[in-house]
């Protein structure tokens, strides 16, 4: 007789509660079944696994380190059992969307309250992403669905317009530069910044714009994210150009947006990979999607015009 899975799980039960009652009672048994189950463990395991006493077992060094061992393998197995049920939660189906942080962080939530409401069953898995691995992604054909700013079309997918909008000027409601309706490159003049990375393609537009004005700022703090940019123009340190999801997001909490003179676009595209198993579900939610970004617009319009 070899060693078994009920062996293994009558020492777990065992190490788990303590006693062999106990073990007993996890595994809905008799004390005497666990008893013989435990002693036919150790003896096929060639182990001694307990130092029986008084009517109590204790673990011996080697039940330690074999408990260890049992526990990685019962967690593998566990999670082998969530992801079945997970499976069956989702019998409806699920949706896998890739996009960057911004479109996580804005237009999504939104966008997936609208969808699960008519499709509660379904499952959506969003996974932000940085450049260029956003796009990698998308080209292994891992999802279903991409959110992406750049007009160039991963390998073996296909691209469509969803959106465009431009950047915008975000500053404390107490700031002078709130008093103006639109701002030029000369607002900006000698003033603290707080700008993006220098490798995002947006910062290298609007310091392509100064530059061409001929205007100087005064550049102290740059960071990766437009919402991280906004909390610290939040905290006075500075007025900032983003892009006008996040500016709408952010404003009314202690910030002000204002138009620039100049447009530098924002673009919003959809992400098609062409080699994934064929599924209505990305087509439903692009109907969402394109419900809330004509919601965007209206709210940016607004915004815009007071």
């Amino acid at each position: 007789m070899a060693i078994n899975l009920r062996h293994i799980e009558v020492f777990r039960a065992v190490m788990t509660s303590g006693s062999v009652s106990g073990a007993a009672r996890l595994l809905h048994t008799s004390q005497p079944t666990v008893s013989r189950e435990l002693a036919r463990c150790e003896q096929l395991l060639e182990l001694t696994l307990f130092e029986r006493g008084h009517g109590r077992l204790r673990p011996t060094q080697q039940a330690l380190q074999l408990f260890a061992e049992v526990e990685r393998s019962f967690v593998g197995l566990e999670r082998i059992v969530s992801s079945a049920a997970a499976i069956r939660q989702f019998s409806g189906g699920q949706l896998a969307i890739a996009c960057l942080p911004v479109f996580a962080q804005t237009l999504l939530p939104a966008a997936c309250a609208r969808f699960l409401q008519g499709l509660p069953e379904v499952g959506v898995d969003i996974s932000p992403q940085e450049s260029p691995w956003l796009e990698e992604w998308l080209a292994a054909q891992r999802f279903d669905l991409g959110l992406i700013e750049q007009d160039q079309a991963p390998a073996g997918c296909q691209i469509l317009p969803l959106w465009q909008g431009d950047e915008l000027c975000v500053m404390p409601a107490w700031h002078p530069l709130a008093a103006k309706r639109r701002l030029t490159a000369q607002d900006f003049a000698d003033l603290p910044f707080v700008s993006l990375a220098p490798s995002d393609p947006y910062r290298q537009q609007v310091d392509a714009w100064f530059a061409e004005a001929g205007v100087r700022r005064r550049l102290q703090l740059s960071t990766h994210s437009a919402a991280a940019v906004c909390a610290l123009v939040r905290q006075g340190l500075g007025v900032a150009i983003v892009n006008p999801l996040t500016a709408l997001a952010e404003v009314g909490s202690g910030l002000v947006a204002r138009p620039l003179e100049a447009s530098i676009p924002f673009s919003l595209r959809l992400v098609l990979p062409q080699f994934r198993p064929a599924s209505p579900l990305p087509g439903r939610f692009i109907d969402y999607l394109r419900h809330e970004v004509a919601e965007v617009g209206n709210r940016l319009a607004a915004l815009l015009a007071r």
